[in-house]
């Protein structure tokens, strides 16, 4: 049986890197962070929730989604697959609405797949952030949020 460990961030000038272990096979992971199932475990009502999640699985295709926050604020971010290597990584970029550290900064997420016994270890490189650093360090705190979001949903 996997030990699960707690999800873990961290942040440098450009980059901020996210890892955890998770309680099922790369598939199962994909299959969370790229289809609809996003609406049901990404967020909380104490922050925000992910509604209208639509995915085009291929380079060049879309992604999009409504953050819907606590406060009742509707934002919508979007961005693109950029490449894809199943089962191993997926790389998408953009955010599509004013973030309020990074404005419209472009950045990329590449998230990396690595089978371990009994799960997957995902790794979450999300790079873009020079010149914003505390956007970087905010985003690092999020990363660590949405991996025990994502982890908590895989366990049950």
């Amino acid at each position: 049986m996997l030990q699960l460990s707690f999800p873990q961030a961290m942040a440098n000038a450009d980059t901020v890197m996210a890892s955890a272990d998770l309680p099922a096979a790369p598939d199962e992971v994909i299959a969370a962070l790229v289809t609809k199932d996003v609406e049901r475990w990404w967020g909380s009502p104490e922050t925000y929730r992910m509604s209208g999640w639509n995915a085009d699985l291929r380079v060049g295709g879309a992604w999009s989604v409504v953050v819907e926050t606590a406060n009742g604020q509707r934002l919508p971010a979007s961005g693109e697959f950029i490449e894809i290597e199943m089962p191993r990584r997926i790389v998408t970029r953009r955010y599509d609405w004013d973030h309020p550290a990074l404005r419209r900064k472009e950045t990329t997420v590449a998230y990396l797949f690595e089978p371990i016994g009994g799960g997957t270890r995902l790794t979450i490189c999300h790079g873009g952030f020079a010149g914003f650093p505390d956007a970087a360090a905010e985003h690092a705190e999020g990363w660590t949020r949405v991996l025990g979001w994502l982890q908590g949903y895989l366990e049950a």
